[in-house]
């Protein structure tokens, strides 16, 4: 489920001035993937391609775009549970998208169509075991030669409780602290076994000598011993450490404590700010928490000269102004690459773009705004790294377990 959002519904952030501030220093910028877009009409207009959702081509031509536009990573969108206009529990609607692919499974079909941009699948940590998402995430960090993230996300729905039959959940009040802070801290557990389990094989683990006889050098794999309030889980891992080491952990947070959470388990937290003064002091609270972990802020866009139209028209075939955790903007490239940069000086260091629609406005951002950004010097003219870890300036970790030698 996306992480409890306690902010009313986002409207068109504030227009910055039009002046373009000195010398900016470099943007991150992705893409978060979600069916036909984030608009719930979005599939119902041309150039959607309704019937192509469900296939392997489609995802791949979204991903081949994304990775034209040189854009550090795309997510991939999932849930334990079916699409919903209701906040607990499936709707009856039937005019808007449902269903979806596996987001892991999804990556690693991707991954070896691109060369370059980092794949980040959602798993939800609530109801699934961290094995078995640890394999999955190192499984793909080796099927991409270093390119694989996570994006661990928690469920208190009762409605994807039943789904398992192991819990049972009361209805979800997203304000309720109490309930909420136990799911995030069994999230902190959940990647703190995968953060071990990544480790649990030293890089030469492997030897591979076939006049010996020897494939791997058993002292060189570790059992991590991890017993917590939620989790005892033995090791090691069944899958050697992958290339990037600790493949890069994400977050999405709109509050406390889902900041607490992501300052103390991810590399990446995805906030969600209405303005550049909400930003700063967004900023100045994870500060407190982490001053390693890399802040991006996540957009909702339609974009281009007749954007508003756009979304009005959308509105109209879904019955509803479109409603969003994160600012909604609509207009141009230029216009949202002035509000980018103003906000990366309340310290910002990145953006999560969700397309309202694709591929339209996957295409506004790949072809015209990374153009835009790249005029200004902010973006890239060329792929720097061929991990993610590299392209986000992370470096590549030492496994905690390896004794030096």
């Amino acid at each position: 489920m996306t992480d409890h959002p306690t902010q009313p519904p986002a409207q068109r952030p504030a227009q910055p001035p039009a002046q373009h501030p000195a010398q900016p220093s470099a943007l991150h910028l992705a893409v978060a993937l979600d069916g036909a877009g984030w608009h719930p009409a979005a599939w119902r207009e041309s150039p959607a391609r309704p019937s192509q959702l469900f296939s392997a081509r489609y995802w791949a031509g979204l991903v081949a775009e994304a990775e034209r536009g040189l854009l550090d990573f795309v997510t991939i969108e999932d849930a334990l549970g079916l699409q919903s206009a209701g906040f607990d529990g499936p709707d009856e609607r039937v005019d808007q998208v449902r269903g979806r692919f596996d987001a892991v499974l999804l990556a690693a079909r991707l991954a070896p169509l691109t060369t370059s941009i980092g794949l980040v699948p959602t798993a939800t940590v609530t109801h699934t075991e961290p094995f078995h998402v640890a394999i999955g995430i190192a499984t793909l960090d080796h099927i991409s030669g270093g390119r694989a993230g996570w994006r661990p996300q928690i469920s208190g729905r009762a409605a994807e409780a039943r789904h398992f039959g192991r819990r049972r959940f009361p209805p979800l009040d997203p304000r309720d602290d109490e309930r909420i802070r136990p799911l995030f801290e069994e999230a902190a557990d959940a990647v703190e076994v995968a953060r071990r389990l990544w480790d649990s094989w030293d890089d030469d683990a492997e030897i591979r000598d076939v006049p010996t006889g020897r494939f791997v050098d058993r002292d060189r794999l570790h059992y991590i011993d991890f017993a917590g309030r939620f989790f005892s889980v033995k090791g090691p891992s069944i899958t050697p450490r992958s290339p990037q080491g600790q493949p890069v952990v994400t977050a999405l947070a709109h509050a406390r404590i889902p900041y607490e959470f992501a300052a103390g388990a991810a590399d990446v937290v995805y906030v969600t700010p209405h303005s550049a003064e909400e930003a700063a002091g967004i900023v100045a609270e994870i500060r407190e928490l982490s001053g390693e972990v890399r802040i991006f802020a996540d957009l909702l866009v339609l974009l281009g000269e007749d954007a508003a139209a756009r979304k009005a028209r959308l509105d109209d075939l879904d019955g509803a102004a479109l409603d969003s955790d994160a600012a909604i903007f609509t207009g141009t490239v230029a216009e949202l690459a002035d509000l980018l940069i103003v906000w990366q000086r309340a310290g910002i260091q990145g953006y999560r773009l969700r397309p309202g629609a694709v591929p339209y406005d996957l295409k506004q951002i790949t072809r015209g705004l990374t153009a835009e950004l790249r005029g200004r010097g902010v973006f890239r003219r060329e792929y720097e790294s061929r991990t993610l870890r590299g392209l986000l300036g992370l470096p590549r970790p030492a496994g905690r377990y390896a004794e030096v030698r």
